[in-house]
């Protein structure tokens, strides 16, 4: 017999339940329990019957990638683990349901290879290429099959966006759904949105309403950079760089390379109201090249810079600031050729496209003065990139011996 489960889903959620069409978007911003809804969807469907259900995404080069960490807290939460055998690459039930997990950007083969799935569930469907979703669509034809796509919007013309929510079909459920219409929304999300909605607005539009993000000419790097997968080559020249937070600001890290002139950013650390004693762990567990490589640091947190060389071993030395110092750094970006950000870096991705120029009210042209708010792995990045002069393409404070 399977289990009764208690769940607790906010109201707008409760047609994914209920409904027999075979799309399925839900969509909107951070604390929205969007992927909860889905998580004990697919756990209550495993519970009834005998079902094979496909976890995907754009992007997953591990399994940390995906939600499989989520699925097996709430197998857990809801007391099911006696009918589940999780294990480090799929979720099994004791009927006979399967739980599996692919990619979809490097596994064509894969994906075109698989059968009888009854449920796929596409996480940050915004991410999806129009490739990837010609490929899925035909590929989960099983009879009354569904597709749930669960995403916060990017842009108006995300594939999935355009195709499943700006385009009216009879075969879709279209839920929209906000951290206003949680009432399970939790407190320490609560103090984050409001500080983003006092402080920010725009990018509490996007994170928190699920609106998407107008690109616009006063981006202080309109037109300087893409997001792209890339191979991290093995012998590439790391440079590192960390703002700490201060009160309600983030504490971040970054790493980047350069490579035919352009600038590749590959791996970020992003993480509010984190304590000192607690930094360097957090940011090695994203960056661990930071205990290898010279590193620069925001210059006016010296206390958090020895703290990090003498705790964790790193080896950082502070920035570089005074007049135009800051403006010289956007510079030294913007004269990169390209600049690359991996699809993972989401928080630098977010920054790049809410980092504008100040606009002068009378009039509404550009500045040349960028914004004080979005820059926080900005001005990581400006910071690790301290040593490279790009003129002669010499790096001031070289490789990665330790110092």
């Amino acid at each position: 017999m399977p289990a009764l489960i208690s769940i607790k889903i906010p109201q707008k959620i409760i047609p994914l339940f209920q409904t027999d069409k075979r799309y399925i978007v839900l969509r909107g911003g951070r604390g929205s329990s969007k992927s909860w809804g889905a998580v004990d969807y697919i756990i209550t469907k495993c519970e009834e019957k005998k079902i094979r259900v496909l976890c995907a995404r754009e992007m997953m080069n591990s399994i940390k990638d995906s939600v499989h960490k989520l699925i097996s807290e709430r197998i857990i939460m809801h007391g099911l683990e006696s009918h589940f055998k999780i294990t480090e690459r799929d979720i099994k039930h004791i009927n006979g349901s399967e739980i599996i997990f692919k990619g979809l950007l490097h596994n064509v083969t894969s994906i075109k290879s698989i059968e009888g799935v009854d449920i796929c569930f596409v996480e940050e469907a915004q991410s999806v290429s129009r490739r990837s979703l010609e490929i899925l669509k035909p590929t989960i034809r099983k009879e009354n099959s569904k597709i749930i796509f669960v995403y916060n919007p990017t842009n108006e013309d995300d594939p999935v966006h355009v195709d499943f929510t700006l385009t009216e079909r009879e075969d879709t459920l279209n839920i929209e759904v906000n951290y206003a219409d949680n009432p399970f929304f939790p407190d320490v999300l609560r103090e984050e949105m409001l500080y983003d909605k006092e402080n920010d607005y725009e990018k509490y539009l996007h994170i928190w309403e699920g609106k998407p993000i107008q690109h616009a000419e006063n981006q202080v790097f309109y037109g300087k950079w893409e997001i792209k997968d890339f191979e991290t080559p093995e012998d590439a020249q790391f440079f590192h760089g960390s703002d700490f937070g201060f009160a309600n600001d983030p504490t971040t890290g970054i790493r980047c390379f350069i490579q035919d002139d352009c600038l590749y950013i590959d791996r970020e650390s992003y993480k509010l109201k984190l304590e000192i004693t607690e930094t360097g762990n957090y940011i090695l567990n994203d960056i661990p090249t930071f205990k290898t490589w010279k590193s620069i640091g925001d210059c006016s947190r010296p206390e958090t810079i020895s703290h990090l060389n003498s705790h964790n071993g790193f080896n950082m030395v502070g920035s570089r600031k005074g007049a135009g110092s800051i403006e010289e750094g956007i510079q030294k970006i913007r004269q990169f050729k390209r600049v690359y950000i991996y699809p993972s870096c989401k928080e630098t991705i977010n920054e790049f496209r809410l980092y504008k120029w100040i606009k002068n009210k009378l009039t509404d042209e550009n500045t040349p003065k960028p914004e004080d708010k979005n820059n926080h792995l900005i001005d990581a990045l400006r910071y690790a990139l301290e040593p490279y002069d790009r003129k002669t393409s010499k790096i001031i404070i070289p490789d990665k011996r330790m110092f």
